[in-house]
């Protein structure tokens, strides 16, 4: 399932940072729907929250975010939970990189919205991370010999008494790292989520938003389709879930502008789409539709020198999406809808 969804800036709103409670006590009964959000910086989220809380005031974007918020302060969604390593609570804004949002709040809500189930997200996230080599699975093995010597020479002018089996050792450290807080956050979830009432839980969908560390190495994307299939593979095994819905987000960056090394990656990305077995419970969804085009605009003529403007529709560079709220809402939203359709709803 390849999907393109439109530019769907109709949506909801946010204001100040304080919170109010939505959804307590609706949660209907029945196992914790959980989903795994992983990946790389875009999937932390570097849409800063001042920028969101701008635009919430303005006519041009305030219905796009207007479900965020309440009589001017931010909603917390109680049926939603997000853990995103040390910060946990009710689904809110502030959930991307300090002081941001990514994709995990406007999925949140989709799917909240849409399950009578409590929701659980967990979100695994670290940027400047690779499939290649940092989130590798363990069925796709090592790289050949000659790339390891020649990382290990690399290795050695940093740490000289370096060998081969330190560089080994970092191979797939981020896919452990990712298990071991997923594992853990479930064998626990009353100590996490007070509110937890012992109704069990339930592995509902896996989101995977990665690939700059990957695309900007001709090795990488080489690789990328065969590792990402091992991904999928190895995450279900790993995870006791076989028919785990997978919803992959394909790079945006750059919208319609990408270059031709991107198109390459996103080609080697959506290839996975290919592979028969993964018909019907994977989906990849094309992120450059919601590429922000006015924040795109305002950074090429210069942000530093128009600084003004440039608060007012971006926070960060264009490998991180420009740090653009309705970027984020919008990739959260696809993600979501993607999802739900993966899992036979609307």
């Amino acid at each position: 399932m390849l999907i393109r969804l439109p530019l769907l800036w109709s949506i909801p709103v946010a204001m100040l940072c304080v919170s109010v409670a939505q959804g307590a006590d609706t949660a209907g009964a029945g196992p914790v729907k959980v989903f795994i959000l992983a990946g790389q910086s875009n999937m932390e989220g570097h849409a800063k929250v001042a920028l969101l809380k701008y635009q919430t005031t303005q006519p041009a974007t305030r219905d796009l975010f207007r479900h965020l918020h309440k009589d001017g302060v931010w909603v917390e969604r109680q049926d939603v939970w997000i853990k995103f390593f040390d910060r946990k609570g009710p689904l809110t804004v502030g959930y991307g990189a300090p002081g941001c949002i990514g994709p995990e709040l406007e999925f949140g809500n989709v799917v909240g919205n849409h399950y009578a189930q409590q929701v659980l997200l967990i979100k695994t996230a670290w940027g400047g991370r690779s499939l290649y080599r940092d989130f590798r699975p363990p069925s796709a093995g090592l790289p050949p010999a000659d790339a390891l010597e020649k990382m290990l020479a690399g290795m050695k002018k940093r740490k000289p008494d370096a060998t081969l089996d330190d560089v080994k050792a970092t191979f797939g450290a981020s896919y452990r790292a990712m298990l071991a807080e997923v594992n853990a956050t479930l064998a626990d979830l009353k100590k996490h989520f007070p509110d937890y009432r012992d109704q069990g839980w339930e592995l509902a969908g896996f989101v995977w938003f990665q690939g700059w560390n990957d695309m900007i190495s001709d090795e990488a994307t080489a690789e990328y389709t065969a590792n990402l299939a091992h991904f999928i593979r190895d995450v279900r095994r790993d995870l006791k879930s076989p028919a785990l819905p997978f919803v992959v987000g394909e790079m945006g960056v750059d919208g319609a502008e990408a270059s031709a090394k991107i198109q390459r990656f996103k080609a080697a990305q959506s290839a996975v789409m290919n592979i028969p077995e993964f018909k019907g419970n994977v989906a990849v969804v094309k992120t450059d539709v919601f590429w922000d085009t006015e924040a795109h605009a305002v950074f090429k003529k210069g942000w530093r020198e128009h600084l003004e403007e440039w608060n007012r529709v971006g926070s960060n560079f264009p490998y991180h999406y420009l740090g653009s709220a309705r970027t984020m809402i919008g990739i959260g939203r696809a993600f979501g809808e993607a999802m739900i359709a993966l899992r036979g709803g609307k």
